[in-house]
């Protein structure tokens, strides 16, 4: 087995086993935090910001791949253990699908309490948000987590894997922090963030588009993808809507963050059975996007 996919089936086994590192021990948690010093007033904002989205993630890469190449300097299968560890904690899926799981039962039984739980999902006002809008909120947030949690960051290590090793492992770990950048500062009240948003927007055009065809081909329905088309603009993100809107067409419901996107307006918003159907849709979908890494990986 080559030592890529090693690394790969590391990453998978820690995935599985545990979902995420305790936050104390996340590098993304370290991470979030240096970024954190640099979300305050800045004189000159936008130099600021432009500095802060180039610097910021060159330097996780370059730990990264310092400490790869360090490891496997030892012995290459140090440098696959480490790749592999490196990984996993820079792709997510698992906790965002059990907490979407959680949600959506609590939508039919506890809608009190869902709205409480759907804030760890969505970034909207939950006080007013019906059954369905809950359950709606966690599908679109799996769909697009697919995007941004799994396939971007994979996608860089599988397609520089063959290469390197620690070069994989830089790039899954660069695109994991342009996406952190842009989470933490990436809104329109913070000018200082517009460079991390707008290389999350570049970084993210192909991972979101690859992440809908993988929701169209899990569900034997590629057709979902001409259908998202029509609607794949209506969210304000030129990304998220992809993975967002083809979900919907393969379960034909209407997703909606209320004031914001409409999607699919003809259907009703998800039923419990249909909401859960999504998050199993896209839990598939990360397994194939794992199994293609792994081809790639063995090129």
């Amino acid at each position: 087995m080559s030592d890529a996919l090693v690394a790969l089936a590391l990453a998978v086994g820690l995935e599985l086993a545990m979902g995420e590192p305790p936050t104390t021990a996340h590098p993304v948690a370290w991470f979030g935090r240096l970024v954190g010093r640099a979300d305050r007033a800045w004189s000159r904002p936008r130099t600021a910001g432009l500095a802060v989205a180039i610097a910021l993630p060159v330097l996780a890469a370059g730990v990264v791949v310092g400490a790869v190449a360090l490891a496997g300097g030892v012995h290459h299968l140090v440098g696959a253990l480490a790749a592999g560890t490196l990984l996993f904690v820079s792709t997510s899926l698992r906790m965002l699908l059990d907490v979407a799981r959680t949600v959506i039962a609590e939508s039919e039984h506890d809608p009190v309490r869902a709205r409480e739980s759907v804030r760890a999902l969505a970034g909207r006002d939950a006080t007013d948000l019906s059954a369905g809008e809950i359950r709606s909120a966690a599908v679109e947030s799996a769909a697009e987590n697919l995007a941004d949690g799994l396939v971007a960051p994979l996608g860089a290590f599988a397609v520089l894997a063959p290469v390197s090793l620690s070069l994989a492992a830089g790039a899954a770990t660069w695109v994991k922090a342009v996406n952190t950048l842009d989470s933490m500062l990436g809104y329109p009240e913070k000018p200082h963030g517009t460079a991390s948003a707008r290389l999350d927007d570049a970084v993210m055009w192909l991972p979101a588009r690859a992440s809908a065809l993988l929701l169209a081909l899990v569900s034997g329905r590629p057709y979902a993808l001409v259908r998202a088309a029509e609607w794949a603009r209506a969210p304000p993100s030129p990304n998220s809507g992809w993975p967002m809107a083809t979900l919907s067409s393969v379960l034909d419901v209407r997703l909606e963050k209320p004031g914001v996107y409409v999607l699919n307006s003809s259907r009703g918003l998800p039923t419990v059975a249909e909401a859960r159907r999504g998050v199993r849709t896209v839990a598939l979908a990360g397994a194939l996007a794992y199994l293609l890494a792994g081809v790639f990986a063995w090129s």
